[in-house]
């Protein structure tokens, strides 16, 4: 794994999910939270197909008739995130993302990554999945304080 284009490709997301957030948390004054996920989602729709001949062939309908199942459930997962994210974010703020993250870990690398696509995990790994249970644990410690 090229770890400087791993990183690179996260800092990228991670750049992305700020905006993202930022758009949530000012969304708080939306009447309907869906609505302004579903508008918002819409615009990544249109400049990821505008972006997306720039990155191999395009042809859509190939795509939908072998990719059907995983595009479903992607969608699935997004609708998921999209409304996940926008009530985290409209009522609670930016601030309860450590939660998310430290979830997010835990399903994604363990639940998806290690259980279900059996990929490799080493100690460092596991270790990772502890301080994130931690993190929720301390998260959650700090905000019965505040």
């Amino acid at each position: 794994m090229d770890v400087v284009l791993t990183i690179a490709y996260a800092a990228l997301a991670a750049v992305g999910n700020a905006l993202f957030a930022l758009g949530q948390r000012r969304s708080s004054a939306a009447a309907n939270g869906l609505l302004f996920v579903g508008l918002s989602a819409g615009i990544a729709v249109a400049v990821a197909l505008a972006c997306a001949p720039l990155l191999g062939p395009f042809n859509a309908i190939t795509m939908v008739r072998t990719q059907w199942r995983a595009l479903l459930l992607s969608g699935a997962g997004l609708l998921l995130t999209y409304a996940g994210f926008n009530l985290l974010y409209s009522r609670y703020g930016a601030s309860p993302y450590v939660v998310y993250a430290a979830l997010a870990i835990i399903t994604t690398s363990v639940g998806v990554g290690f259980l279900y696509l059996r990929e490799p995990m080493n100690h460092y790994h596991v270790a990772a999945v502890l301080l994130a249970a931690a993190a929720i644990i301390v998260f959650s410690i700090g905000q019965s304080k505040v």
